[in-house]
């Protein structure tokens, strides 16, 4: 009882937090960045073009266009993630509409580029580290990985290159150097908030389920499981899983983790350098195990 008051606590927390940061987002962009013609990446950058230039209110943009992002990563990262990303978003454009009649912090470009930066990316990354997105091309942009060589990072770069060089045309050639600059500070604070936008992380689970979790785990997310016989000093004989994901399908992975053995031990560590395609297989399973043995300390 007090282990499910515990997690409908911290349910709530998460949705908080997730609105607290979409709300920082907005902020961001009404009071720094959309008022100085600076540009974010993604879903928003195209957003903001658009109402620039048809005079259409972007709260309704982020919406719409977002739209067929959320489905893709709806049915590849599972309803918990469409659910916190829906809440996220909602949040994300009334926070827009509210805050578009305050008045802009600072005109000056240099300012405005720099906090409103780190103001996005403390959002971004709050929303990001609790399982959900305020810009669907994340979502995307993972499913490309998995399908091509290109990584998540470098999806999102060439899909913001293409933003910021229209960003060129229409606000002068200073503005979308000052975007690029925004978007890079983005990316850092993100990475100090969410630890990392596309950085790839490890996941050592120790397990005495672990043939019903690897294919959850491949099921929901789509990520391959490597299997190996362990031996605790205490607990006996146990199952260890190692899996290779992204940042983003971190928060689905210890979800499945507690849903299927709730005294699953969990390690989750950074992958500075990977080499080989396995970890994006999309190949089924197969039965064959690790005869690789450890020992637990």
């Amino acid at each position: 009882m007090v282990k499910i008051k515990n997690n409908y606590l911290k349910t709530i927390l998460s949705y908080i937090l997730i609105m607290l940061g979409a709300m920082l987002a907005a902020y961001s962009l009404d009071t720094f960045l959309i008022p100085n013609n600076i540009l974010d990446g993604g879903v928003t950058g195209i957003s903001i073009i658009i109402s620039k230039v048809f005079s259409i209110p972007m709260s309704l943009l982020v919406i719409l266009i977002n739209i067929p992002f959320v489905y893709v990563g709806y049915r590849n990262l599972g309803k918990n993630f469409l659910i916190r990303t829906i809440i996220s978003m909602l949040t994300f454009s009334i926070a827009l509409n509210f805050f578009e009649s305050f008045h802009e912090v600072t005109d000056e470009i240099l300012l405005a580029t720099i906090f409103g930066g780190v103001l996005l990316g403390i959002g971004v990354g709050l929303v990001i580290r609790f399982g959900a997105c305020v810009d669907g091309t994340e979502s995307v942009a993972l499913v490309i990985s998995k399908k091509t060589s290109l990584s998540v990072g470098q999806i999102v770069m060439l899909f913001n290159f293409l933003i910021y060089s229209v960003a060129a045309l229409l606000f002068g050639i200073d503005r979308a150097l000052y975007s690029v600059l925004t978007y890079f500070i983005t990316f850092k604070v993100i990475d100090l908030v969410s630890e990392g936008l596309e950085q790839a992380k490890a996941a050592l689970i120790v397990t005495e389920k672990g043939t019903d979790m690897a294919n959850e785990i491949y099921k929901r997310l789509g990520r391959t499981v490597t299997k190996i016989k362990g031996s605790g000093l205490l607990s006996g004989e146990k199952e260890v899983m190692y899996c290779v994901l992204t940042r983003i399908e971190v928060f689905e992975l210890k979800k499945i983790a507690n849903e299927m053995d709730e005294s699953a031990f969990i390690t989750i560590l950074d992958v500075s350098d990977i080499i080989g395609n396995h970890i994006k297989s999309t190949k089924r399973l197969k039965s064959k195990k690790s005869t690789t043995r450890i020992k637990e300390v």
